[in-house]
């Protein structure tokens, strides 16, 4: 019973530990959020500026992984190359040794207890402070995380207690197989860090046990290694539902971190032994031999390891790039799923945003062609080929109703990760968009149902009723062009006047048909299921171009 206390205690101390780093890096991101999307945003294929962004952005927000999952959003929505999505990833490797640094000075070198209440004291009257809340929620996070820390070592077992021994005796006759053992402690950290989903979680992990005597300095260094495998793992996860490109970024971590594992693995007898003369010049004690060095030594490891790895794979990104789209062709089927809304793992803070901003684009782009098909139904006189593109008309329909739940989706799980007061409103005016684009997408269909009811019906218009229909058309057409402008233009360059001057020319035109209509109606010009079909078609296509208005005005009020 008491070890599984013991168990539990340590269990819980992780979990307080990757809490705080969750709540710290959250409270970072809403900070720093709009200047993350922008710079993310802005990337460019230049890999070595891409390594930069990467290590700074995650130096920032504390996590390579909400880096890379950022990163395969990116990619999904087209706004970063795979070229830089390679470079940004290489240095979201290095931005993240700068945890380990964190723990093993701070967590090691003094005892963070006596400041961690403090710290809160800070932290609290900024909770209550309007605008500065993210200040507070970073301060508990960081509070939070070293209470994790403190928890963990004061939880981990004394090891040198004679109860402990078949413990230490186990793992030192599993490094007795040479080179093997290095590998099989690759494969313990790999394992590990995919359970904990964190490497910086797992890093934490691995200084403490070492810390503790448990495991030394070459045992913890295979560890790191492992580490560095497991933490692809979430980016992969992240794009299984993306599109090919956003695959490859994700595969392209994994070759990258595995590459390196390899080289590391060949030279890690004098590159062990390198950072352990160049510890021991530093700090007086070599880690190979004393507890007290191998934290600091453990965090130099990483970063060597990371640095090195990028200073050498950066030239190879090409390659790297070529080697990822030999193993994952496109997929020609992809036209019918979202393209951008990553699955399963989502980006993290305010970036979530961008991934649904171009998935509403194409969703516009999907309604005007689905627009397009009207003009062409009620032109079409044979009778499959009108099928056929009803058929195709009522398909687009269920997609247009399938991307508005998805969407709508995932924002409303965005809006639920406590965001700025602007994004806030940013995603609110999004919900509006998506909703109207589902309303322009059901018109569509109506329409499509009303001229095959008028075939049904062998119903008839004049070439003069034929004409007006034509040209209010041709009139909504421009208002849906306008409305997918202005989604395109990534909310800047939105045009308000030009859009209601189509909408009043819309309006206009409609209330001249009704009271032509009427009139026609009382000198008996057509015949009644005649005057229903014709009124229902130009009341329905001004009724679709609200819904293009009313996506307009949404953007404006995002710009605002």
């Amino acid at each position: 019973m008491d070890n599984l206390l013991k168990v539990l205690e340590i269990v819980g101390a992780i979990g307080l530990f990757l809490y705080g780093m969750k709540v710290m890096s959250d409270g970072l991101q809403k900070i720093a959020g709009d200047k993350m999307r922008s710079i993310l945003s802005k990337m460019t294929s230049n890999r070595f500026s891409g390594v930069v962004t990467g290590a700074g952005i995650t130096t920032l927000i504390q996590s390579s992984s909400a880096t890379t999952v950022m990163v395969v959003s990116f990619v999904n929505a087209g706004l970063l190359s795979l070229t830089g999505a390679i470079a940004v990833i290489m240095g979201a490797n290095i931005g993240t040794t700068v945890t380990a640094w964190i723990v093993s000075l701070l967590g090691f070198k003094f005892s963070i207890a006596t400041i961690i209440f403090p710290v809160i004291a800070v932290a609290a009257p900024f909770l209550f402070i309007k605008g500065k809340e993210s200040i507070g929620e970073f301060l508990i996070g960081f509070a939070l995380l070293f209470m994790g820390l403190e928890a963990l070592q004061s939880g981990m077992p004394d090891f040198k207690q004679p109860e402990y021994a078949p413990v230490l005796n186990f793992i030192a006759s599993m490094s007795d197989y040479g080179y093997l053992s290095y590998i099989l402690f690759v494969l313990i950290g790999t394992v590990m860090t995919v359970i904990i989903q964190s490497s910086s979680a797992m890093m934490a992990v691995t200084l403490v046990m070492c810390a503790q005597g448990l495991i030394g300095f070459e045992v913890a260094a295979a560890l790191v290694l492992g580490e560095n495998i497991g933490t692809t793992i979430t980016a992969n996860i992240s794009a299984l539902m993306a599109n090919s490109t956003a695959k490859r970024a994700a595969l392209a971590h994994s070759v990258f971190n595995l590459i390196g594992v390899v080289w590391a693995l060949i030279l890690i007898k004098p590159f062990l032994f390198l950072i352990g003369e160049l510890v021991e010049s530093i700090e007086g004690a070599n880690p190979m031999v004393q507890a007290s060095a191998v934290p600091v030594a453990l965090s130099l490891f990483h970063s060597c390891f990371n640095v090195t790895n990028t200073l050498i794979l950066v030239w190879f990104i090409p390659s790297i790039e070529k080697l990822v789209k030999k193993l994952i062709p496109t997929n020609e089927e992809e036209e019918f799923r979202l393209k951008f809304i990553p699955s399963g793992f989502m980006s993290a803070g305010e970036l979530s945003i961008e991934p649904a901003k171009q998935e509403i684009q194409a969703f516009s782009k999907r309604v005007v062609r689905m627009y397009d098909f009207i003009p062409e139904l009620f032109e079409l006189k044979d009778e499959k080929k009108f099928d056929q593109l009803f058929s195709r008309t009522k398909k687009y329909e269920e997609i247009t109703d399938r991307m508005e739940v998805e969407i709508a989706n995932y924002l409303t799980k965005v809006s639920e990760k406590g965001l700025s007061l602007g994004a806030s409103q940013e995603i609110s005016a999004m919900l509006r968009i998506v909703d109207n684009l589902e309303s322009i997408g059901d018109s569509c269909y109506q329409l499509s149902l009303t001229i095959e009811s008028k075939n049904k019906q062998n119903i008839s218009y004049t070439e003069e009723m034929k004409g007006k229909l034509e040209k209010m058309f041709s009139l909504v057409k421009e208002a849906i062009l306008e409305m997918n402008a202005n989604l395109s233009s990534n909310y800047h360059n939105v045009s308000v006047d030009k859009a209601k001057e189509i909408e009043n020319r819309i309006n206009e035109y409609r209330d001249q048909l009704r009271t032509e209509h009427t009139e026609a109606v009382k000198q008996n010009e057509y015949s009644y299921q005649t005057g229903i079909s014709y009124s229902t078609m130009y009341a329905q296509c001004e009724k679709l171009a609200d819904f293009a208005i009313n996506v307009t005005e949404a953007i404006d009020k995002i710009k605002k």
